[in-house]
């Protein structure tokens, strides 16, 4: 599982000084992000030599409990599954032990017309030692 901290801005509040909803969606996204990086994929190498480039087709999210301003989050995204285009992940956001957010995530790859394409056999390898052992 990884894991990535993220420290609460104001600018992620609303009027009620807590996190606005749609900001737990850029949350996950560092979190995805910083995941794929720390396995050693290089999203920009991918794109400018293959045009391959991953998007977020599904999202499920449950808002458990609200985030303030300058709470220190942390960000936790485990894969579950790897298809021929397809990555699910599953991320949670958690204020020390409280669990506030989860989501489910489909992302999938894409070639340069836009449509789905299997994944690179480099990305596969690099990911695929996160898979559970029982997937």
């Amino acid at each position: 599982m990884h894991r990535h901290p993220v420290r609460v801005y104001y600018e992620d509040t609303d009027l009620a000084g807590i996190v606005y909803y749609a900001n737990y969606l850029k949350f996950i996204e560092r979190g995805r992000s910083e995941w794929v990086r720390a396995r050693g994929v290089d999203q920009v190498q991918i794109k400018v030599d293959l045009g391959i480039v991953f998007a977020v087709r599904r999202v499920v999210a449950d808002y458990l409990s609200p985030a303030r301003f300058d709470d220190q989050l942390t960000v936790t995204t485990e894969l579950r599954a790897l298809g021929g285009a397809r990555i699910d992940l599953f991320q949670r956001v958690l204020r020390g032990d409280d669990l506030l957010f989860t989501a489910e995530v489909t992302l999938v790859c894409l070639g340069p017309e836009g449509r789905a394409a299997r994944l690179p056999a480099g990305v596969r390898s690099r990911l695929e030692g996160d898979l559970p052992k029982n997937a």
